[in-house]
């Protein structure tokens, strides 16, 4: 299989090109400066050079804050950069796997969000990423849109990078308990990604490690874990506190919990628990930078 991914140089790009690389299928590779999707030229010509069986396209404007002072940015990349390049796969027959978030949803809900309710994104971050589902929906005749939260791997930065490098600095930090989500690590995320679209089960998908947490409880997990599995102690005293102790530009959701409806009823692997994944990350991460 020819696989085409975009966004290849950034933290969930670099474990799929790995990852499908190891599995044996021919990577095409391209980062924003080998391929610009903003201009739909150069994705027909970068499509028509590669000729790909799917296109994973992993490339975003993902800087939630900025996003809501460079809307035309962030609209750019994320609805006509998609829009550019499902044109491009369309016109070689390509499968088009769309990288999307759970920012899509208001936050609101009680209840884990299903692949079909309703959207009601907050922030431009959040709009423009649904835009360039809409476009994908629209315009794709074989597509899946992949949603995912709280994304951590050993590329790029990260909140587990973070936490790791300021329980190093600090003796205290406060840690938002009012936000609950699902982490996600990006190995097991492409994993999915791998199995997914050797398939034709097309259509939209919620996919993150499983179980839920607080970000409160996801640090506090990070120096637990960091410590029972590989003796690496932090003195750091995590304390929670609420989102309003800390104000952003852009607003959060509430609750990034999603179910996995898609997954079961198409008979695919689900991901496993996120703190069975962020135990491996650590691991490696960690050995790594010893």
């Amino acid at each position: 299989m020819k696989v085409l991914v975009t966004g290849a140089e950034g933290q969930l790009g670099k474990d799929v090109v790995s990852l499908f690389q190891q599995a044996g299928h021919t990577v095409f590779p391209f980062d924003r400066h080998s391929l610009d999707i903003t201009t739909l030229e150069t994705c027909f010509l970068r499509l028509n050079e590669t000729e790909p069986d799917v296109v994973i396209h992993c490339a975003a404007y993902t800087a939630v804050d900025q996003a809501e002072q460079e809307v035309d940015a962030a609209y750019a990349v994320n609805a006509v950069g998609t829009r550019n390049m499902v044109l491009a796969s369309e016109k070689v027959g390509a499968k088009f796997c769309y990288i999307s978030t759970d920012y899509v949803f208001d936050g609101m809900s009680e209840v884990p969000y299903h692949e079909y309710d309703n959207t009601n994104p907050q922030s431009i971050y959040g709009k423009s990423k649904r835009a360039g589902e809409i476009l994908v929906q629209s315009l794709s005749s074989a597509y899946f849109i992949v949603r995912t939260s709280w994304v951590y791997g050993l590329h790029g930065n990260n909140f587990v990078k973070t936490m790791l490098r300021l329980g190093e600095q600090q003796q205290v930090l406060n840690v938002v308990n009012d936000q609950k989500g699902s982490p996600t690590y990006t190995v097991d995320l492409a994993s999915f990604l791998l199995e997914l679209v050797q398939t034709e089960k097309y259509g939209i998908y919620h996919a993150s490690n499983t179980d839920s947490c607080t970000w409160y409880e996801f640090a506090k997990a990070i120096f637990e874990e960091a410590g029972e599995g590989l003796g690496k102690t932090y003195s750091v005293q995590v304390n929670p506190c609420s989102t309003e102790d800390f104000p952003r530009p852009a607003p959060r959701p509430r609750n990034s919990v999603m179910e996995h409806l898609s997954i079961r009823t198409n008979g695919l692997k689900d991901l496993r628990p996120w703190r069975e994944g962020l135990r491996e990350f650590l691991l490696v991460y960690l050995t790594i930078n010893k």
